[in-house]
């Protein structure tokens, strides 16, 4: 059944979609990308507003994550916890596929929150990634100049895959003129570490109940994309996150869709 609480479809896209129904363009295709939603007592989760300047969700307040990258999938990579066809089988895909979405997820929380979800060894994780050394390879990691594999190697570090949740799997809307499939993680930010006060992409950053978050949307004070909503939703029905860490999820795909509504393009998700 349609949904007809579905989203207004901006003016600018409103003409693409109604293109691509009637089959006079192609979407374009996906690329593959993680994001982590990184929680604390409270509980409370990290958010960043990506800049004005961003060509992909300009000014939304979102988890960390981004692309995966072609050295993701680099089997060097040491590996702690479920391995890539474990995780393949939850996410539905190949084993390389996988390795790389898990490690783009830990990868790029690194780069722009500071949280390292790796340790010395499958039971130890690093307690604190502040110093100017660590600070280093965050921006060469950003600048492509050192590989993830190469980072832990370096550091004689394991990629923790245990330290990840599976959440959900959504795929950006075929009206949109960059598209992403994208697997959501939620983490727990390890002891010892902290955050940073920005990163890259971002120009500000902060904790946020779920809950809080959703009524500052409500309220028109942040913006939210609908993927980001839904899992702040879904996380603000639990209590702790004893109870997030507990639910037991099916991850299925979600890709929003551009339906005709009383003559109004709207967003719908089923």
């Amino acid at each position: 059944m349609t949904d007809v609480t579905g989203l207004p479809i901006p003016a600018e896209l409103a003409a693409r979609a109604r293109e691509l129904l009637a089959g006079r363009v192609e979407p374009v295709p996906t690329r593959d990308a993680a994001t982590v939603a990184i929680m604390r007592d409270g509980p409370e989760v990290y958010l960043l507003r990506r800049k004005a300047t961003m060509a992909f969700a300009a000014g939304a307040y979102v988890f960390p994550g981004g692309s995966v990258d072609a050295r993701d999938t680099d089997q060097a990579v040491a590996w702690a916890g479920p391995s890539p066809a474990e995780w393949g089988t939850v996410f539905n895909a190949s084993e390389q596929v996988a390795r790389g979405l898990v490690c783009a997820a830990v990868r790029e929380t690194f780069e722009e929150s500071g949280v390292l979800l790796a340790g010395p060894g499958p039971d130890s994780v690093v307690a604190d990634t502040t110093g100017d050394d660590w600070e280093s390879d965050r921006l060469a990691l950003i600048d492509r100049s050192l590989g993830f594999a190469d980072f832990l190697a370096g550091r004689g570090l394991v990629l923790r895959s245990d330290l990840l949740k599976p959440w959900a799997h959504w795929i950006t809307p075929e009206i949109e003129h960059r598209r992403f499939d994208t697997r959501f993680f939620v983490a727990v930010l390890p002891e010892g570490q902290r955050t940073r006060d920005v990163g890259g992409e971002a120009d500000q950053v902060a904790w946020k109940r779920p809950a809080e978050a959703i009524e500052l949307a409500h309220r028109g004070e942040i913006f939210l994309m609908p993927p980001t909503y839904h899992t702040l939703s879904e996380l603000a029905a639990h209590d702790g996150m004893a109870g997030i860490l507990a639910e037991r999820r099916e991850i299925v795909p979600i890709m929003p869709r551009a339906v005709e509504i009383q003559g109004e393009m709207r967003l719908v998700t089923r």
